[in-house]
């Protein structure tokens, strides 16, 4: 059975076993009391209810249907268990207590795919709310529920014996994460000596001046192919599937869902090589869109345009994809507005109301290309933020007077497995789909760019209706439309 390095599993260990990774004791017989005596370990919702009192035997109804009720209400508690895997809850035997599965030797092998356990910790919060509504579990005290909820919230830390390039794939992570801060922390420094004056004061003054963020930047091949890079695509791991050729004698204009919490996975795929971009499409030189603010910070400002992401505003967008056939951009069409949809196991798209890609798209005679990266929202848990409540109230307030949301999100530590900024271990695939000849209109009418945008939203359902049984296995809803 193959663990998540990230998050921790949660397993059953039965009253004949002698020893378990944790070194916990057998289970207390259904005559004693369940209550452990050892560890800070919780009991699961079908032991809480055991302790009501012995089951009937089989066949034994003393109240009839009653007997029956209660015999099926036991069942159903046993087959849900909450945080644990489903062949863990069976009634037979002893109680049954949960136990943390930490190999953490086994979590950092090399056959390790990033696949995440139903029985992670935000899963079992989730189930827990589910079941807390549920009319089966009316009966269970909530300080029983409240228990079950400290199962494996004790903090994982990695182990000493990682192998170096598992570290290295962390520190390219941790690296990109960290740039901003990084950047304004060397800024400051050479601030704070007067000889670095002669060089800072023309440098702030030229970037207040520099236009290249609107011109494709200053694209730099051996930044793109930076060792670093491969490390990072590894970490999740990123790929791409290839759905159509892409020929060079054409301008492009590739689409990316979702935005996710950062986007890492965009990053990944066109900013950078170590998912080969190049070698599955030759010929085309893509550059990655962001924020036009990011190019007010100092130092970051050149490395962004050394990778070729330039700022998303329309004159950028129209100057790059005049330069010719082959040039590209890459837009994460959700934006800000998205991000705070990123929930994993959901696909929930801010679309509908985006026509300025596909005007943008038409005028300049690029082809659509949309690209669907599964995976890319699982890689962080966010505070549940529904429409109307106050947490999404407070994040739009936020994103009107700064121009950025603030989602509050949580992954996994540089050195624990529970908490942190740094990303799960997830498989962000990208599906490139196939290319959407546009024809170009320097001036399209509002019905043109609608029908552009339906056949644009057609080949995105495609996309995900081919691929999401085998990239999306674990979703809990559909694509959705929001808005």
């Amino acid at each position: 059975m193959t663990s998540n390095p990230d998050r921790p599993t949660i397993s059953s260990s039965s009253s004949s076993s002698s020893s378990s990774l944790l070194d916990i004791p057998s289970p207390p017989s259904r005559s004693e009391s369940l209550t452990p005596k050892h560890g800070p370990l919780a009991l699961n919702a079908f032991e809480a209810l055991e302790n009501e009192g012995p089951s009937p035997a089989e066949g034994d109804e003393p109240n009839g249907h009653e007997g029956r009720e209660e015999r099926l209400r036991r069942r159903n508690l046993a087959k849900s268990g909450i945080g644990i895997d489903e062949s863990v809850a069976s009634s037979s035997g002893s109680g049954s207590v949960g136990s943390l599965d930490v190999d953490d030797d086994e979590r950092e092998n090399e056959g390790f795919k990033g696949h995440r356990r139903t029985s992670s910790l935000g899963e079992a919060r989730r189930k827990m709310r589910e079941k807390i509504r549920s009319p089966l579990v009316s009966t269970i005290k909530l300080d029983e529920l409240r228990d079950t909820l400290e199962i494996g919230i004790e903090k994982k830390f990695a182990p000493l014996s990682i192998p170096p390039h598992r570290r290295l794939q962390t520190a390219a992570v941790a690296l990109w994460a960290l740039l901003i801060p990084i950047c304004l922390i060397v800024f400051l420094l050479c601030l704070s000596f007067p000889p670095f004056w002669v060089v800072l004061i023309p440098y702030l003054i030229w970037t207040q001046f520099d236009t290249a963020p609107d011109y494709g930047g200053r694209p730099k091949e051996w930044a793109r192919r930076f060792f670093f890079w491969t490390y990072f695509a590894q970490y999740y791991p990123c790929s791409i599937v290839k759905e159509a050729e892409l020929t060079p004698d054409r301008p492009y204009l590739f689409g990316y869902h979702p935005h996710g919490i950062i986007g890492m996975g965009a990053f990944a795929t066109f900013a950078t090589e170590g998912t080969n971009f190049s070698e599955y499409f030759p010929g085309i030189k893509p550059h990655l869109l962001t924020l036009e603010s990011n190019f007010k910070i100092p130092f970051y400002r050149d490395i962004l345009m050394a990778h070729g992401i330039c700022s998303v505003a329309k004159k950028s967008c129209a100057n790059i994809l005049s330069q010719g056939p082959g040039t590209a951009i890459a837009i994460v069409v959700g934006g800000a507005t998205e991000s705070l949809s990123a929930h994993p196991g959901t696909a929930d798209l801010t679309l509908k109301r985006r026509f300025g890609f596909i005007k943008m798209a038409i005028r300049e005679g690029a082809d659509l290309v949309p690209v669907f990266s599964f995976g890319e929202n699982d890689i962080y848990e966010q505070l549940a933020n529904a429409k109307g409540s106050w947490v999404y109230k407070i994040q739009k307030n936020f994103q009107k007077m700064f121009g950025f949301t603030l989602p509050l999100f949580y992954g996994r530590g540089l050195f624990n497995y529970n908490y942190g900024l740094m990303p799960f271990r997830h498989p962000i695939v990208s599906v490139v789909g196939k290319p959407i000849h546009v024809k170009k209109d320097p001036h399209p009418s509002d019905e043109a760019v609608q029908e552009m945008q339906q056949l644009y939203i057609e080949e995105l359902m495609r996309i995900w209706d081919r691929y999401k049984d085998l990239y999306a296995r674990g979703r809990t809803k559909e694509l959705t439309l929001v808005e």
